[in-house]
């Protein structure tokens, strides 16, 4: 429920299909979702640096570095997570409707958050990527230490810990992170792109 009021939506001279005639590609958001340590920030990052390489407008929405700065303010309750996916969801969508091809690395554990944000979008806008890695994998490899901080009971309501993960139902890609270099992966993601006509 919005808190402001007398505000009018104004249309933009510039239509976000002007803006893709312009650059000679689609826009849209690439959401990896995953359990923490899946690779879902490298496989994001890789992806953006392909698309860099080839001349495509792009960028990469990172789950940390978004909390160091417009979402300082939130925690980690289940009403600060969900209002975390909406406002990447809401920022995603200005990147899409400039034109660019934004990639997004969060957890985002619950279908419902995600599916809030799929409705921002347009039908072939929102492509959800499931990094799909046991949390045996995950849990190994650890980059920031955050399981076993979690396992010690110094995290509290930590995704696959003590607080579900629930695995997409519908994805338009599955990638199986520890089955897959990360080559492969970017490959699986462009090629999607490319079978869309999005680049």
């Amino acid at each position: 429920m919005s808190k402001s009021t007398n505000i009018t939506w104004h249309e933009t001279t510039i239509t976000k299909q002007d803006r893709r005639m312009k650059n000679g590609h689609g826009s849209c958001v690439i959401w990896f979702t995953g359990l923490s340590g899946s690779g879902k920030s490298t496989i994001a990052n890789a992806v953006s640096n392909e698309l860099f390489q080839r001349g495509i407008s792009e960028y990469v929405l990172d789950g940390d570095n978004i909390r160091h700065g417009i979402n300082k303010d939130l925690g980690f309750s289940e009403h600060d997570r969900m209002e975390n996916i909406r406002r990447i969801g809401e920022i995603a969508k200005l990147f899409v409707d400039s034109g660019k091809i934004v990639t997004t690395a969060f957890i985002s554990p619950f279908r419902s958050d995600r599916r809030q944000v799929r409705e921002l979008f347009e039908e072939g806008e929102f492509i959800e990527v499931f990094i799909s890695c046991p949390l045996e994998e995950c849990e190994r490899r650890d980059p920031k230490q955050l399981y076993a901080k979690a396992r010690r009971g110094e995290i509290k309501d930590f995704t696959g810990i003590d607080s579900p993960y629930e695995e997409p139902e519908q994805a338009e890609i599955t990638i199986h992170s520890h089955l897959l270099s990360v080559d492969e992966a970017v490959a699986q993601v462009l090629q999607y792109l490319k079978e869309k006509n999005t680049i």
